[in-house]
């Protein structure tokens, strides 16, 4: 496993392990406003097993276009 740096949510050795716990709200909490912005309806039980692999794959692609241009954002600052 790689060492945490900071703004490092996941590790590299296993992508389903947050290095920051933390993170788990903030990624909730975008999973249901992507949901929300494609119109797909997803159960506040948490359990989304009839959801359709086509709208999980749209969700979990928003989700990572949005992580991905959040990053370049942060990338920005560095470059001098």
């Amino acid at each position: 496993m790689t060492t945490p740096r900071k703004g490092v949510i996941f590790s590299m050795a296993n992508n389903s392990t947050l290095v920051v716990p933390q993170a788990k709200a903030a990624l909730n909490q975008m999973k249901f406003e992507v949901a929300q912005q494609l119109g797909i309806p997803l159960s506040p039980d948490g359990y989304n097993g009839n959801l359709a692999t086509r709208d999980a794959g749209s969700i979990g692609g928003s989700i990572t276009k949005r992580l991905v241009q959040m990053a370049e954002q942060q990338l920005q600052g560095f470059q001098r």
